[in-house]
């Protein structure tokens, strides 16, 4: 819509998980680094969790993308594991190319999976399994992932896990129930999210990738107001870009301004906007005292920007 308006190839901050958009800021470069360094010393169990929209699809993706450039990686990936522990075994299979009857016995598919890992490794390859959204497996699939890590030989694990998944996972694993599952897990990392300097060089970048090269629409200031707002979530951020966008475009102007982000905040179901008592306060304080609605208008905005 705005595309051709501000010079873009494409839409900047759609809330897909492109890698092509990543933005390898300290946080996620981190856990990227993490992740990496700790499958290529063979530790067999990593854990990465982060809040709604701080990116851990995205950065699933790029692990994939970075493996797979990697012959000496096999990657299996599960993007959905709201599956019974059987469900779980015949989507890894699946995933490792291992043909099967459909009526096969779990006994059997173990047997299958177990007989690929080792021709696998045969191959002087490295087997993983990457599971998305890890906060939907039961207990009864947190024990079928465990039993996968039994599969090994004296030396070595012939399967190893990288879960990502919300702060519901780390509550999951509490449970005495799974407990053997959370002492194998040997790395983990927390996302964070993004600050308001970050927040700068995202937008600027993402921007550039969707082929702007134009003056700069999102200042400091504008960044750090967007801060406040969306927490530093990634998603909320692409959120109010996006909109911050379409309101300039229907204004006709190019630079993007704190009415715009404000806008674009009392339009976004998702964010709580601090200090709304007090400014739902203010605002009957001003109608008491008699001021003509213009005033009343533009104090309650004034305040709205500032806060």
């Amino acid at each position: 819509m705005y595309e051709q308006f501000f010079g873009l190839e494409e839409q900047p901050f759609r809330l897909t998980p492109d890698t092509s958009f990543y933005y390898s800021f300290a946080g996620h470069q981190e856990a990227l680094n993490t992740l990496l360094v700790a499958l290529h010393m063979g530790e067999g169990f990593i854990k990465v969790t982060g809040e709604v929209g701080t990116g851990k699809t995205l950065l699933c993706r790029k692990l994939l993308n970075e493996l797979a450039e990697d012959a000496s990686y096999v990657t299996a990936y599960i993007p959905n594991p709201s599956l019974t522990p059987t469900a779980l075994k015949y989507s890894l299979a699946d995933e490792l190319g291992i043909e099967y009857p459909r009526n096969i016995g779990q006994h059997k598919i173990m047997s299958l999976i177990n007989e690929k890992l080792v021709e696998i490794k045969a191959h002087d390859k490295t087997a993983i399994l990457i599971i998305d959204e890890a906060q939907a497996l039961d207990e009864d699939c947190l024990e079928a992932v465990r039993l996968l890590t039994n599969l090994e030989t004296e030396k070595s694990k012939l399967l190893h896990i990288v879960l990502f998944g919300q702060p519901e996972l780390n509550e999951n694993l509490e449970h005495s129930r799974v407990r053997q599952f959370k002492q194998r897990i040997t790395f983990a990392y927390s996302l964070t999210p993004l600050s308001g300097e970050v927040i700068y060089g995202y937008l600027s970048h993402r921007l550039a990738v969707a082929g702007y090269t134009g003056p700069e629409l999102f200042n400091a200031a504008i960044c750090q107001k967007m801060y406040r707002f969306s927490g530093g979530i990634p998603r909320l951020v692409n959120i109010l870009a996006h909109k911050c966008l379409l309101l300039a475009y229907g204004e006709g102007t190019s630079k993007i301004t704190s009415k715009h982000l404000m806008n674009a905040v009392n339009d976004t179901e998702s964010i709580q906007r601090k200090g709304s008592g007090w400014l739902k306060r203010l605002f009957l304080l001003l109608m008491g005292t008699g001021l003509s609605t213009a005033a009343i208008a533009g104090a309650y905005f004034y305040y709205g920007v500032m806060q």
